[in-house]
């Protein structure tokens, strides 16, 4: 198992053995705007008992004209600082489809490894009949959380540009029909289709059907990649709609013992959106 990972059966112990242990449980549950669903407001119906929320909206850039951007380390310090995390807070990350691996990322790419993704999240939590508590959380006292931007984790557009020329080994965590460009890129006045010699590889590929929605194990997400062609010989590179399930992709690939990664955070909401990048279509 990943060492990212932990099981519903050892979060439960955990809660119910260190109640008072420097440890937050975070719902970062979120939608695309067309989902019709507000995660805070699902959250409010049923959480796990003690967890906290978080809104993606809120830890992104307000002021990116791209969507789920990375925001400055200032505005992440703020806003999972007022979640009562600090800066050897376990935090512990689930929702109820695929978001977590990007928190999981966020809070890496400020500093911060002690973290942890709950396998099959909310939906195994609810599917084994676990405890659930409901009503909003009680804002906790203010932490200092010290947010500070490594190095080697983002690719900005200007080099992806290069990256795309030279041809790396891209990996693309879409749906096929977004991909091949069959299908809308889901936001209005953003081209369809993809990067030249980028791999499609769903995200959807690398978690477990109902009732467990695990991730698959490191054996089975290693098959994934090999049957997709993807080239692990070096860096690995990794994009989606907006930045979101392509950290899934990079959570898969940290599983496998594939370190050499990083995310292209503008992803296809920021490339579709530039006339000058190359965008392919496969032909029906």
């Amino acid at each position: 198992m990943s060492k990212w990972l932990i099981e519903t059966d050892d979060l439960a112990a955990l809660l119910a053995a260190e109640p008072g242990a420097d440890r937050v449980v975070l719902d970062c549950s979120w939608y695309v705007p067309d989902a019709g669903r507000d995660g805070h407001e699902d959250f409010r119906a049923g959480h796990i008992p003690g967890a906290r929320f978080v809104d993606l909206n809120a830890i992104s850039d307000p002021d990116s004209p791209y969507v789920n951007m990375l925001p400055e380390a200032s505005v992440f310090a703020r806003e999972i600082g007022a979640l009562g995390i600090g800066a050897e807070t376990e935090v512990i990350l689930y929702d109820a489809g695929y978001v977590s691996a990007r928190l999981w990322w966020m809070l890496r790419t400020f500093g911060h490894d002690r973290v942890k993704i709950l396998n099959g999240g909310w939906r195994r939590w609810l599917a084994e009949g676990r405890p659930v508590a409901t009503g909003d959380f009680v804002p906790p006292a203010l932490r200092d959380f010290p947010a500070r931007l490594a190095g080697g984790r983002v690719v900005a557009l200007a080099e992806m540009r290069n990256l795309v020329d030279q041809g790396a080994s891209i990996i693309d965590a879409r749906t096929a029909a977004r991909f091949d460009g069959h299908e809308g890129s889901g936001y209005p006045g953003v081209a369809s289709g993809y990067m030249p010699g980028a791999i499609n590889t769903p995200w959807a590929l690398f978690y477990e059907p109902a009732p467990s929605y695990r991730f698959v194990s490191a054996e089975r997400a290693t098959e994934i990649f090999a049957g997709k062609g993807v080239d692990l010989s070096g860096e690995v590179i990794t994009t989606c709609g907006s930045g979101v399930t392509a950290s899934i992709l990079g959570f898969m690939l940290e599983a496998i013992g594939h370190p050499q990664w990083r995310l292209y955070d503008g992803s296809w909401h920021e490339w579709g959106q530039q006339d000058d990048t190359p965008k392919r279509i496969k032909p029906l």
